[in-house]
């Protein structure tokens, strides 16, 4: 458990982050999302004791970061990419992690492995990619296997199979029961992955809710249902018909609007109209949270 309790952080008379609360649960994938400036990192960082709140805590499993006996086995984190001393090998980096919080020396290979840079151990890290860096940091997180873990931005420099594989990390880690605390910017994946999203802005709580209910509260769109058939017409008269708004689209494909699929298809049927496809479609995360952060955003280009 991760309990944030009116966090304040103020950086001369600039406040970074105001009187932020909310938890993150064990079980689940909790998204913290922002705009730039939002206060994202300076929280994560308050939550493992590099910033000093001016105002509120952050207790993880219900203690401060600062009174844990053995922090790695509490949380890990992965704050900022390549933060390993360049002239290290891999493998001398993570040995000297562990054998300094007393882990064991097994952990070492064994977050090598699951991190996929066993067959680079050797190296040293300062001729890392940034992607290869991100998976040493990740596999500095699990080295204690914790029950809380931080991620902050994980897939930056990742190639497709490496956001793959973080994606399924992450879902496996929670579903062993963890608490996963991630932050991104890439609204795709973090639809794929979160189950929960906290989102920021200006460094005040903007959304503390499930993501279904946050795209369906958030989204201009409504739910819409994509229909193929040869009977375009026939289908949109008797769409019409039933008070049903809809149109074609540049694909041909007839899109109904506030009504789910299975309304449609009834009617499709009743009337003898032949359907090739029939699917629901909603709204999108990017969508509902461009939406929910417009007036939130510290910087925002000029339309031409």
């Amino acid at each position: 458990m991760i309990e944030v309790q009116d966090l304040t952080k103020r950086y001369g008379a600039a406040l970074a982050v105001d009187r932020l609360s909310f938890r993150a649960e064990p079980g689940r994938v909790t998204g913290f999302l922002g705009p730039n400036g939002a206060g994202k990192s300076t929280t994560m960082r308050a939550m493992v004791g590099l910033h000093r709140p001016d105002g509120g805590q952050v207790l993880l499993n219900g203690r401060r970061y600062g009174e844990l006996c053995e922090p790695l086995r509490t949380v890990g984190a992965m704050l900022e990419a390549k933060a390993a001393h360049p002239g290290r090998t891999a493998y001398h980096h993570l040995l000297c992690v562990a054998e300094s919080n007393r882990l064991p020396k097994r952990r070492v290979d064994e977050v090598l492995v699951q991190t996929g840079l066993d067959g680079v151990a050797g190296r040293r890290v300062g001729g890392f990619s940034l992607g290869m860096g991100q998976r040493l940091g990740i596999a500095t997180a699990l080295l204690g296997e914790p029950e809380i873990l931080l991620f902050d931005e994980p897939v930056n420099g990742l190639d497709p199979d490496g956001v793959r594989w973080i994606r399924t990390l992450v879902r496996e880690l929670a579903a062993e029961g963890r608490t996963v605390f991630m932050s991104s910017h890439l609204m795709s994946e973090m639809a794929q992955t979160a189950d929960h999203l906290v989102i920021v802005g200006r460094g005040r709580l903007l959304a503390d809710t499930d993501m279904d209910r946050f795209i369906e509260d958030n989204s201009v769109s409504k739910v819409k249902v994509r229909v193929r058939t040869s009977d375009v017409e026939q289908l949109m008269s008797l769409l019409s018909a039933k008070g049903i708004s809809c149109h074609q689209g540049v694909d041909g494909a007839v899109l109904a609007v506030g009504v789910d699929a299975t309304t449609v298809g009834r009617i499709a049927s009743a009337h003898g109209v032949t359907i090739h496809e029939l699917a629901g479609e909603r709204g999108s995360l990017e969508e509902a949270f461009m939406r929910l952060t417009a007036s939130a955003a510290e910087f925002r280009a000029g339309d031409r």
